[in-house]
């Protein structure tokens, strides 16, 4: 591994989860990254950094001289789906997927390479970000076909609440009661309302969009569940800490009417978000009784 480089946020975040699993999976790297540039004939150059928490991600060109990327990710449960969301997309708004490969804990995918590669939030200030994350959202918000693969959004909702009311739980004096029972009420509710149920991204904010050449910014590393598309703006919103929290309403309701969705709805997804992040993110806490429902 000494020769081997390594994506900084990669060889932290493994390193402070201390999981025996990943620990071991980081280890092998080089062999795993080895047979897959053997598997797709690829020529791979070091790693972007500083890279994500989940993958290592590097440029790399194929015989046929096309620049790709190659992400090599560990195996978890809220990016089960992204090859078979790029797919959907096929290009429009995201980039596109040319293989995949899944071996026990890695998931290997190779991608389009966008150049120049700028993330959103390197070239536009957030004002700007908004309005196209808001575009992207809604070239992304389909329905999806009748047998597809994806989960509802309710299953990750109902996992995430879970975990929130055990962390509550365990540190009780951390949030109101009274505003952690009706966080997670709308958590576990709003996904199970009667709106149109469109294939989501669940994860899109400015790091994760990078400006292009065949469309001006492609969505990267989506994590697709099928859901209300209100939901899609969360993660965006709670990118903005500063806007969040001098005016959470005032954020919820550029979002909503850029993204052409309810704003009422999209205010209380909001506060049921920022219910189930507080525990975890203390710089949320103020952000709950400001959007705490009249």
């Amino acid at each position: 591994m000494a020769s081997f480089p390594l994506p900084t946020l990669l060889a932290e975040s493994v390193a402070e989860e201390g999981s025996p699993e990943r620990t071991e999976w980081l280890g092998g790297l080089p062999q795993i990254v080895g047979a897959l540039a053997e598997r797709w004939s690829l020529t791979v150059g070091p790693p972007f950094q500083p890279g994500g928490s989940a993958s290592w991600v590097a440029p790399a060109r194929d015989d046929a001289g096309r620049d790709l990327v190659l992400k090599v990710g560990w195996t978890h449960y809220e990016s089960r789906d992204e090859a078979h969301g790029l797919r959907f997309w096929d290009g429009r708004g995201a980039v596109r997927v040319h293989a995949a490969h899944v071996d026990g804990p890695t998931t290997a995918l190779l991608l389009e390479r966008c150049r120049p590669g700028t993330t959103l939030k390197q070239a536009r200030a957030e004002p700007a970000q908004d309005e196209v994350v808001a575009d992207l959202l809604r070239q992304l918000w389909c329905e999806p076909p009748h047998a597809h693969p994806f989960r509802p959004l309710t299953s990750m909702c109902d996992e995430w609440a879970a975990g929130f009311d055990r962390a509550h739980a365990a540190e009780p004096g951390a949030l109101d009661p009274g505003l952690a029972r009706a966080g997670m009420e709308l958590f576990r509710g709003l996904p199970r309302d009667d709106v149109p149920q469109r294939l989501l991204v669940t994860d899109l904010h400015a790091d994760n969009v990078l400006a292009a050449e065949r469309a001006p910014w492609l969505v990267i590393d989506p994590k697709p569940y099928v859901g209300d598309p209100a939901y899609d703006v969360l993660q965006h919103m709670l990118n903005c800490r500063d806007r969040l929290l001098a005016d959470p309403r005032g954020l919820a309701r550029r979002m909503a009417d850029l993204a052409g969705l309810d704003a009422g709805r999209v205010e209380l997804w909001l506060f049921a978000r920022v219910v189930q992040e507080c525990l975890d993110l203390p710089w949320l806490r103020p952000a709950v009784p400001l959007l705490a429902p009249r």
